[in-house]
C-alpha cells in the first residue's frame, strides 16, 4: 500500500493508547505494517545530559497520526510523531536531535538535556516477529539497527546501546513474581504487583499453581509470605535452586536466624542463604497487608537486571 493512502487525522498526531512496554510498542508497529498502514519505529539512541527515558526507549508511529510509546516525558511525543510522519511521507529514515543543540528551538526537554532519535521506516516485520517469539519463550532477544543500510535484524542480545556503528535494543520477558503464603498477604501483594505490570503466579495453599509446574528463571522473583518456616520450605528450596533474581521471606530477624540454621542443616551454604531478603521489603516494619504489599513490590522494582 502506498504511504499516502492514509491521511493524518485533523488535530495532528495523538496517542492511540498509553504504554511504555517495549513489547506492546513492537506489536503496535507490527500490527500496523501487517494491516498495510505505513509505520515508523522511533528509538532513543543518544542522551546528552539528563533525560526522562532510558536509552532504547521507543515509539511506534503510524502515518495516520496514531502512536504509542514514549521517548521523553510526554510533552515532546506529539512533535516526535509529527517528525516520524514526515519521514514516512518522504520515505527516508531520520535522526533528529531534540533539546540542547537542536535546531528545533520550540522543543525544550524538561530535563534540560538533549536526545538523539532514530526514526526507522518499517519495511519488514519478520525481525519483530522473531523477537516477540523469542521473548515469549522467556528469553532475551535484540533488534540491531544499521543506520548505513537502514535495516533492522533480530540479533543475539548484548546490551542496549551502540555496538560499533549499529544500535542494539535488547528486549526481555516481563518479570514474574511467584507468591506463596497466607491468603491476606498473598492477595494484597498480588494486586499491587499486577497493577505494577508484573506477571503474577500464585502457589501454595492459597495459590493457583503447583510448585512443580512453575518455571523459575532469572526474570523471576519469589515472595514467601508464610508465618510457618516448615510451610515455606518447599517454595524456598525451589527458589534457591533456581536463578531467580529475588527471593524474599516474611518474618523478623529472629525468624530469619532460625531459617538460616535450618537451611545450614539441610546443606545450603552462606552464599545461598545470603540470597534471601529477610525481613522482606523496603520498610522496616509493615504492620498491615497493604503496606507490606507496597514494601515488597517496591523492593523488587528497585532491582535493575543487567
Amino acid at each position: 500500500m502506498k504511504p499516502h493512502s492514509h491521511i493524518v487525522e485533523i488535530g495532528g498526531p495523538r496517542s492511540q493508547f498509553i504504554t511504555d512496554d517495549p513489547l506492546e510498542i513492537l506489536r503496535h508497529a507490527r500490527d500496523a505494517f501487517s494491516a498495510g498502514i505505513p509505520v515508523a519505529l522511533v528509538t532513543l539512541v543518544d542522551i546528552r545530559g539528563g533525560a526522562a527515558r532510558p536509552l532504547g526507549a521507543q515509539m511506534s508511529v503510524r502515518i495516520d497520526g496514531l502512536y504509542c510509546g514514549f521517548v521523553s516525558g510526554g510533552c515532546t511525543e506529539p512533535a516526535v510523531a509529527a517528525e516520524a510522519i514526515d519521514a514516512l511521507k518522504a520515505g527516508h529514515d531520520r535522526f533528529p536531535l531534540l533539546g540542547e543543540g537542536s535546531p528545533f528551538f520550540d522543543i525544550v526537554l524538561p530535563c534540560g538535556g538533549g536526545i538523539r532519535l532514530s526514526i526507522h521506516i518499517v519495511r519488514n516485520v519478520e525481525p519483530f516477529d522473531r523477537v516477540l517469539d523469542i521473548v515469549g519463550l522467556r528469553r532475551e532477544a535484540a533488534l540491531l539497527y544499521s543506520p548505513k543500510s537502514k535495516a533492522l535484524i533480530c540479533h543475539p542480545p548484548v546490551i542496549t546501546g551502540w555496538q560499533s556503528d549499529e544500535f542494539m535494543r535488547v528486549y526481555r520477558p516481563r518479570n514474574k513474581i511467584v507468591i506463596s503464603g497466607n491468603e491476606l498477604e498473598v492477595d494484597a501483594v498480588a494486586r499491587v504487583a499486577q497493577a505494577a505490570g508484573y506477571e503474577v503466579v500464585l502457589s501454595g495453599k492459597f495459590g493457583e499453581r503447583l510448585l512443580a509446574d512453575i518455571s523459575f528463571d532469572r526474570f523471576t522473583a519469589m515472595v514467601l509470605l508464610n508465618h510457618d518456616l516448615d510451610a515455606e520450605l518447599p517454595a524456598l528450596e525451589a527458589a534457591l535452586e533456581s536463578p531467580a533474581f529475588y527471593i524474599g521471606a516474611l518474618g523478623s530477624m529472629r525468624t530469619h536466624d532460625r531459617r538460616r540454621k535450618h537451611l545450614l542443616e539441610l546443606g545450603y551454604g552462606n552464599d545461598d542463604i545470603a540470597r534471601i531478603k529477610a525481613p522482606i521489603g523496603i520498610f522496616g516494619k509493615a504492620r498491615d497487608a497493604k503496606s507490606l504489599a507496597l514494601s515488597v513490590v517496591a523492593d523488587i522494582a528497585a532491582i535493575v537486571l543487567e
